[in-house]
């Protein structure tokens, strides 16, 4: 095993693939010259050269719509977002077009697409640059989403979303890019689709995805200092959702909270509450719990941030309110 960056990771998954198929490219703002707003692309250009790694326009909307045209005629697009507040801008070509291009050709043409970048608070970045899209596309029929916690899940599953013949959207996160993971030398794949089970525990679960999971394990480590042995699941990939792994630790446990950056109404812990209560009711001790950012726009100032997010101190008090009610 070796130690990479986050960032690494993905750069590893997207030259692998490249290396192994000549239909694979990468398209985005700065990708090319620049090596990638955040690095993430960085030495890409000079090993694949500007026909297959390559520098758009600001135009959101345009280069999407070049993606989705590519991906009709045999080609795998991988578009890199700045960030996916700006990707707000493509939702039509994704929304209208990849994720029905399938169904609305009878099958004829395909849309193998990889759109990825970072999304969610990021620090002080104001309303506009703060956003957590994930529940939105989540919500679309035909789209896949990803939104992996580690560089390691972040490399098997992007492996494994460009080798998939539907538009996955691979949600990652700019406090991440530097996080530290370890790798392995040979070739793996992580399958889509998937929850993965981060710490196993019998008083309660804890789900949740994306960079908050460092916050659900940090609670987790909270709580067993109070006798309170949490099991701790990753989500990993958004949809398909993965209620099936959920529903078997909940039967376990007897109680759930679920934690998400997104805002709460039609979050993804909605839905997740939603599905429990539908299969494992019965196997319930206590109501689910959701913590969720705020039902507000996000705010610069560094105190409102903290208000607004998920923190340790608010998931803690969320498990010992299921844990005794």
């Amino acid at each position: 095993m070796r130690k990479v960056r986050y960032r690494d990771a993905i750069r590893e998954a997207m030259s692998e693939e490249m290396r192994r198929d000549h239909t694979v490219f990468l398209m985005g703002e700065e990708v090319a010259e620049y090596d990638g707003a955040y690095k993430v692309s960085q030495g890409m250009l000079a090993e694949f050269g500007p026909k297959r790694v390559i520098d758009t326009p600001i135009s959101e909307l345009g280069f999407a719509g070049i993606a989705v045209g590519a991906a009709m005629n045999g080609l795998r697009p991988i578009v890199e977002f700045m960030t996916w507040n700006f990707a707000i801008l493509a939702f039509d070509q994704i929304i209208n077009g990849s994720a029905k291009m399938l169904s609305m050709s009878a099958g004829e043409f395909g849309n193998p697409i990889v759109f990825r970048g970072p999304q969610g608070a990021a620090g002080q970045l104001g309303a506009q640059h703060s956003q957590m899209l994930t529940n939105m596309l989540a919500s679309v029929p035909g789209l896949k989403v990803i939104s992996p916690s580690n560089g390691y899940d972040a490399k098997g599953l992007l492996k494994s979303a460009i080798r998939d013949n539907d538009p996955v959207m691979f949600m990652e996160s700019e406090q991440m890019y530097s996080d530290q993971c370890e790798l392995p030398d040979e070739e793996y794949l992580i399958p889509i689709g998937k929850c993965d089970i981060k710490r196993v525990g019998e008083h309660v679960t804890i789900v949740s995805y994306n960079k908050i999971m460092k916050i659900a394990l940090q609670a987790a480590e909270e709580l067993a200092k109070d006798g309170i042995e949490a099991e701790v699941i990753d989500l990993m990939t958004i949809r398909p959702l993965d209620i099936h792994t959920i529903i078997e630790s909940v039967k376990k446990t007897n109680r759930c909270v679920i934690v998400d950056e997104s805002w709460p109404f039609t979050s993804i812990a909605s839905e997740i509450t939603f599905q429990l209560q539908r299969y494992a009711f019965d196997h319930l001790d206590a109501p689910v719990r959701r913590v969720c950012g705020a039902d507000t726009s996000m705010h610069y100032a560094q105190n409102l941030v903290e208000a607004y997010m998920p923190s340790v101190a608010k998931v803690v008090a969320a498990v010992k309110e299921v844990n005794y009610a």
